[in-house]
């Protein structure tokens, strides 16, 4: 086609007719200028398809973390509370009368007001997916404004936890293993060795009222930032959720 253009141009002006070779030659233009806009138009388009392909593969991902990380904060809250529970029935005894308390049942609760968890959320598509220009491919701000904000909510939730975790492993698991027989619940109290007047010492109360505060604190100082973590990944979920039609 632009071969007969130009062979229909060179006989025009070999004719002199100028004003019809330049019609022609704006025409020839307008092709050639059409031509680049409907190729970049189709390379457009497919870019925007491949982006949309590899936008959904991500959400998939992030999909899946978050799922993961919402059964992790779930379990950590179950074993936070239960331990709550132990310990807040054990200060309800306080002080101890070793001749009236039930033994079996103030073992029961030491054994597992000791157990504790941190939210440690795995971050590994969240992180590569931020150190990389693949967080653009994302189309919706709201998810990303949620993925930007997501360590700072992580980390003003597991400050408590963190704290408490320490002090119970670097101090009160120390005094468990000095004065209970550390198996389970069945012989904390039972081992012949053990001197139970020690369940009738003002350090004894000091360990339960400094489990009790550590734990009182996860529950009541993070209230908000709980409620905070939680909806953050419920929202998350939501948004990276694929939907049938996509």
């Amino acid at each position: 086609m632009i071969k007969l253009f130009r062979n229909f141009r060179q006989n025009l002006l070999n004719e002199g007719k100028t004003s019809k070779y330049f019609k022609y030659a704006i025409g020839e233009i307008v092709l050639v200028v059409l031509g680049i806009l409907i190729a970049l138009q189709i390379n457009n388009w497919n870019q925007n398809r491949m982006n949309k392909q590899n936008e959904k593969l991500i959400l998939k991902e992030l999909h899946k973390e978050f799922i993961s990380n919402k059964t992790q904060l779930d379990t950590v809250i179950f074993i936070n509370k239960r331990s709550f529970q132990s310990v807040k029935y054990v200060k309800s005894k306080l002080p101890i009368d070793i001749e009236k308390v039930n033994l079996d049942s103030l073992a029961f609760h030491l054994y597992f007001m000791g157990y504790t968890n941190t939210f440690n959320p795995s971050n590994g598509v969240t992180k590569a997916l931020m150190n990389s220009s693949t967080f653009n491919l994302i189309s919706n701000d709201e998810l990303r404004q949620l993925l930007i904000c997501w360590d700072d909510v992580v980390i003003d939730y597991q400050e408590e936890e963190i704290y408490a975790y320490n002090n119970y492993v670097n101090h009160l698991k120390a005094f468990e293993k000095k004065h209970f027989y550390w198996d389970d619940y069945k012989h904390w109290l039972t081992d012949p060795r053990i001197d139970l007047t020690i369940l009738e010492s003002i350090e004894f109360d000091n360990y339960v009222l400094d489990r009790y505060y550590d734990l009182k604190g996860i529950f009541e100082n993070t209230s908000e930032e709980l409620e905070n973590v939680t909806n953050t990944i419920d929202k998350i979920i939501e948004l990276s959720n694929p939907k049938p039609n996509d």
